[in-house]
């Protein structure tokens, strides 16, 4: 079989990742693929692996606006899959407007179906980009042939709002890559953290109104107030409107920049050298699909303050200690939690990397793979045919 993969949406963030990650693991031989044909822009190919069985295409008009991309994607991608003897394409993007069949789509952003978290951006081109989005991927999911979601949480969101698909769904969690997995800490008993060897914090994502950086500022100005020696470090890329914001609330309760620093944005490549000198991972966020950035610390074997929202006690578990994320005060609770216990960081984060173990993204790709061979092989079994095109 000949498997089609369109990433025409697939620019940036957790969505090349996991196409970089998926790829690096496959083995699609091993589930009946003899190749794979990525549809895809030119950075985003350049990002890929050299593989024997991987055919990189590349089409000027997918460097272009979106309204472009969703015009070579109606028009274009089923000639292009039929001329490449494409038996099935996967849309990890979520979104398609091609008649070509069978399709298996992929949900990986959450906040389109989650009013609550949507409106937090108000009257804005955000909002109406969601809503769209919500529309569009919905009418995706009802047509396609498979589905497939990364946390039961995120399922069960989405079908709520979509109703029963006709198609087959499943859940397929993402991967950690090794790099991320640390040698074990030391939360050592008699470590005494003051000014000059401070707990530290570290707090990576996108700085959004429903990551909620600015609560953890205030909270963790209210555990410096009490005396706890505490820094934070905040890594990843901010819009201009939304660093504005955050440098506000630096500004309020941390003017000489003493105990929070905003890093801006850390390659991908780097952003585990980071983790590994910090001594708790803080995740606020209130809307999430797969969490990537929460698997990411859990791996590093760090102790974890984290969002009670969303799917992320589905990830964590009991290895976390919870907390509010719209609640300063709460934040700051759970923090201290931590920070005064070497005891509870240790038991914690021995509990989180432990549980990290259970996503590989070598377990992805055998997971993905033999969904997406499962539903060409049903699809083609129910044709007038009953054979695969190739």
């Amino acid at each position: 079989m000949i498997l089609g993969i369109d990433a025409s949406n697939i620019r940036s963030g957790g969505g090349v990742t996991h196409l970089v990650e998926l790829l690096a693991a496959a083995e699609p031989a091993k589930h009946g693929f003899d190749k794979v044909v990525v549809w895809a822009s030119g950075k985003t190919l350049s990002s890929l692996k050299d593989r024997d069985w991987l055919a990189k295409r590349f089409d000027p008009i997918l460097e272009g606006h979106y309204l472009r991309r969703a015009l070579w994607q109606r028009y274009k991608l089923g000639r292009l899959a039929e001329q490449e003897g494409c038996d099935l394409l996967f849309i990890p993007g979520g979104s398609f407007a091609t008649e070509f069949r069978p399709i298996v789509t992929m949900s990986q952003n959450l906040l389109p179906f989650e009013w609550t978290e949507l409106s937090r951006f108000g009257v804005s081109s955000v909002t109406l980009r969601l809503v769209l989005l919500r529309l569009s991927q919905s009418a995706s999911f009802r047509k396609s042939d498979g589905v497939i979601f990364l946390t039961q949480y995120a399922q069960d969101a989405v079908l709520k709002a979509t109703g029963a698909l006709r198609g087959e769904v499943v859940v397929i969690p993402h991967g950690v890559n090794d790099r991320f997995r640390s040698r074990p800490r030391i939360h050592a008993m008699d470590v005494a953290h003051d000014n000059d060897n401070p707990v530290r914090l570290i707090y990576v994502s996108d700085v959004s109104v429903y990551k909620h950086q600015g609560h953890v500022v205030e909270a963790v100005a209210n555990l410096r107030s009490q005396g706890l020696p505490v820094i934070l470090d905040l890594l990843g890329h901010a819009s201009p409107r939304a660093l504005r914001r955050l440098r506000g609330v630096i500004q309020r309760f941390d003017s000489d920049f003493e105990f929070i620093r905003y890093h801006g944005v850390v390659p991908y490549i780097e952003i585990h050298s980071h983790y590994k000198s910090a001594d708790i991972c803080v995740f606020a966020s209130s809307c999430e699909n797969m969490p990537n950035i929460l698997l990411e610390g859990m791996a590093s074997r760090l102790p974890v303050a984290c969002s009670e929202r969303g799917p992320m006690p589905e990830v964590l578990g009991v290895a976390g200690v919870y907390f509010n994320p719209e609640d300063p005060e709460d934040i700051a609770n759970a923090l201290k939690k931590l920070a005064k216990s070497p005891e509870l960081r240790a038991n914690k984060a021995e509990a989180a990397y432990n549980r990290a173990q259970e996503y590989s993204w070598q377990r992805c790709a055998d997971e993905t793979f033999k969904f997406l061979s499962k539903i060409a092989a049903e699809f083609y079994r129910g044709s007038p045919s009953g054979n695969l095109t190739n």
